[in-house]
């Protein structure tokens, strides 16, 4: 399916379609008009192409060849060609079965790699592989069938386990050759190591399971003997199978030069980031890279763009708690809190509030450290320490820029606090977060800042506090009675559960056999009224505070745990582990 011979690709790049079209061969510029004015008939958003397929005037094919010239690539027919086995054996089939692309071209000697894409439109492919291989990659374009027809018959079944890489590390003489040498690693030998072809293909086949396994963080420990590496899933962390201790400096190199850090400075913490699109879902890794006794350590913190949940109906609040919750950010004027230990999902909370209100009318702005997901229609900004850009300074500049909303990223001084309390007063919404246990606490940690009682009780709208627990896994769910020591834990009795029925994960392939997959968020909310105000000005207890509370209907985090039991959503020992006893 190459484009018409004599037509060049230069002439093509960025026209219209239907040019496109034209200038190829393939349709005269009457068909042209004719399609353009049923277009017009058309429902808003149906592309010029379909139609024409739909007269019967051109293929699917030829759409494909016109996409690729307007993006200024060749089109291929895959079938008129024989690719050489240099080439596919230069991309692991877990990258070419991530990214559905097909090598068709490769050069040792210069690392140039020609890519064959399904769609003009996944030109990230390219720019990833340029970053997770370190070759130099162009793309042409192939008809799909065919691109599956390859991957079928010669990636099949071939994918790359980490032992089988270990054991081709262990066979490199140029990797054993660093074995003992410990920091005495030139700058030349190191960037040789870190762009080793199996160094490559181990942090790619490490980074794509990760991902595949929807780990939020990876991290890569250097102790004296060994090098761990470990994945955080649903916030427990599992250890992988170690690579030889050896190969700690080029597998952290090549993390370095991935995320463009300075693979010469080992002395300093260093912090950067790399962005990938797997699977068609935009992946941001967070790298970290802090100077230990044995070596670099590093975490990546996996930012899944695409598996984020940015709605208040799908975050696991109950019926009554999304009705409260919704009645809260709908206010005018006013400060929510959200409060919790870190990892559990505060950020996501509020996240999922300012995509409700966030509306062609409505002016947001946030102050963040750092910035974890970019959403349109938001004006995000990022905390950055070296040029003194602090939470409070952000703040202050918010204020002139006539906003409705503010979302401050972390209240940690007293500062900080007073700007978002003029703020509010000022009649702005105010969100943000907390570090306490519980609802009632952060009454008292805000107090302890130094924030006037006054102040706080003028401007304080609600604190919700949350906590995050790991849910069953579906396809392996099943019935159990608990013991009387696991009800005693809850503090229940067996006659206070009578009819009851509890459920746990018996752990199959699909939960790495944990038994669960998942989590969810249980909460709890503190409103405040007339009264609370009184006895927040009266310097009253925590534990006083929360009692008032309970006897307003607030539901605790122990309690909220008890509900999603019933409801066979998670486990005892979830909610155990996540939440306190209140008194």
């Amino acid at each position: 399916m190459p484009p018409t011979p004599g037509v060049d690709i230069a002439e093509l790049k960025g026209r219209r379609i239907g040019r496109v079209l034209t200038k190829l061969g393939k349709l005269t510029r009457d068909q042209v008009h004719k399609a353009l004015e049923l277009q017009q008939d058309k429902k808003k958003g149906t592309k010029l192409g379909e139609i024409l397929v739909e007269l019967g005037l051109i293929t699917k094919d030829d759409v494909l060849v016109a996409l690729a010239g307007q993006a200024g690539m060749k089109s291929i027919d895959l079938k008129t060609i024989e690719i050489p086995e240099s080439a596919i054996a230069a991309v692991p089939p877990e990258t070419a079965n991530s990214y559905q692309i097909v090598p068709v071209e490769f050069d040792p000697e210069t690392k140039r790699l020609v890519v064959a894409l399904k769609s003009p439109d996944n030109f990230r492919a390219v720019d990833d592989l340029k970053l997770l291989m370190g070759f130099k990659v162009s793309a042409v374009v192939a008809p799909p069938d065919q691109i599956d027809e390859i991957l079928r018959s010669k990636y099949a079944g071939k994918t790359a386990s980490v032992q089988n890489i270990y054991a081709e590390l262990g066979e490199s003489e140029a990797l054993a050759a660093l074995q003992g040498r410990g920091d005495s690693i030139d700058l030349a030998t190191l960037q040789e190591a870190a762009d080793d072809n199996k160094v490559v293909r181990l942090l790619n086949l490490v980074l794509l399971q990760a991902i595949r396994d929807k780990a939020s963080d990876i991290h890569f420990e250097p102790f004296e003997n060994e090098f761990k590496m470990r994945y955080r899933i649903d916030g427990v962390l599992y250890e992988m199978v170690p690579p030889p201790k050896h190969l700690a400096m080029p597998i952290v190199s090549r993390i370095k030069v991935m995320a463009k850090l300075d693979i010469a400075e080992r002395r300093l913490p260093q912090d950067g980031r790399i962005e990938l699109q797997v699977a068609n879902a935009p992946i941001d890794l967070r790298v970290a890279v802090l100077p230990t006794m044995f070596g670099e350590s590093v975490v990546m913190r996996v930012l899944d763009r695409g598996n984020v949940q940015l709605a208040l109906d799908r975050i696991g609040l109950r019926d009554d708690e999304l009705e409260t919750v919704r009645a809260l950010i709908a206010k005018p004027n006013g400060i929510v809190i959200v409060t919790g230990p870190t990892g559990s999902g505060k950020t996501t909370t509020l996240y999922a509030a300012l995509n409700e209100l966030n509306k062609p009318d409505t002016k947001i702005l946030t102050a963040e450290d750092p910035v974890e997901y970019d959403i349109d229609g938001l004006i995000q900004c990022q905390v950055n320490l070296e040029q003194e850009l602090t939470f409070a300074r952000l703040l202050r500049s918010f204020l002139r820029q006539d906003p409705d909303i503010i979302l401050v990223g972390e209240i940690r001084d007293l500062e900080t606090a007073q700007i978002a309390i003029q703020a509010s007063l000022t009649g702005h919404l105010v969100f943000s977060t907390l570090h306490t246990n519980d609802a009632p606490g952060s009454v008292l940690r805000l107090l302890d800042l130094g924030v006037e009682s006054f102040l706080l009780t003028a401007t304080l709208e609600a604190i919700v506090a949350q906590r995050l627990v790991r849910r069953i896994c579906a396809k392996c769910k099943e019935e159990y009675v608990p013991t009387e020591e696991q009800l005693m834990e809850l503090q229940l009795r067996p006659s206070e559960v009578t009819g009851r029925t509890f459920f746990r994960g018996r752990g199959c392939d699909n939960c790495n056999r944990s038994g669960y997959r998942g989590r969810m968020a249980i909460f709890e909310i503190m409103q405040l009224d007339d009264e609370l105000r009184e006895l927040i000005m009266s310097q009253a207890s925590t534990t006083a505070l929360r009692v008032e509370c309970r006897k307003r209907g607030m539901r605790t985090l122990r309690e909220n745990g008890l509900l999603g039991i019933y409801d066979g959503k998670t486990t005892i020992d979830e909610v155990v582990r996540e939440t306190i006893v209140e008194e």
